[in-house]
């Protein structure tokens, strides 16, 4: 049977809030695919652990912390810097943050899950891989990943503007990944740059 993409099951009573985050985690992982559910009961009508990961609102991993604990490496708690409470081995999310930090966090949980030896479920889907990018492709790349407009990184890689936005035209082909964000997510799962450096 064929691998499929990664499957992510959002847990928030919250519509709006889990409607937001399945835009995003869409934007960083377009092969994926995102469930919400608006209670666990919803989730376990489902197949619950067909998930790669469980994205849950800090008040229903408290109510039903029975469930998650044998599960708490797929575990992602979406929290607020108010709700300072710890869990052990359990990474917290502050969803009440900026969109561009929230993606920063995003891309640190994924990097901690993969260094502890979690199966790299999350990662993109290998049609995303097929593609080989160029030595320069990557350099245009890891500088559009530190927010540099076109004429930035013709002046920093030395080469004209013109050469840029065809090498930006070539890695949005090649990878299939339009949103400087979503390009982001593929240079931090490959190695090119590291979460915190972005």
């Amino acid at each position: 049977m064929m691998k499929h993409a990664p499957e992510i099951a959002i847990i928030d009573a919250n519509t709006l809030s889990a409607l937001g985050l399945q835009n995003i985690l869409e934007e960083l992982i377009p092969m994926a695919t995102i469930r919400i559910f608006n209670s666990l009961s919803a989730l376990v009508e489902d197949t619950p652990d067909m998930y790669a990961h469980y994205f849950i609102s800090a008040h229903l991993y408290m109510e039903h912390t029975a469930f998650f604990i044998p599960r708490k490496k797929k575990a992602i708690v979406m929290a607020g810097e108010s709700q300072s409470f710890q869990l052990s081995g359990v990474p917290i999310l502050n969803i009440y943050q900026p969109k561009e930090m929230l993606v920063k966090d995003i891309l640190k949980l994924h990097q901690h899950a993969h260094h502890r030896g979690n199966p790299p479920e999350a990662m993109p889907p290998k049609r995303m891989l097929e593609h080989e990018l160029s030595a320069r492709e990557v350099e245009v790349l890891v500088q559009i990943t530190k927010g540099f407009i076109n004429k930035e990184i013709a002046d920093k890689l030395n080469i004209s503007l013109t050469t840029v936005i065809t090498h930006r035209k070539n890695i949005t082909e090649k990878l299939g990944i339009k949103s400087v964000s979503g390009l982001t997510i593929y240079a931090v799962m490959n190695g090119y740059v590291e979460a915190d450096r972005i």
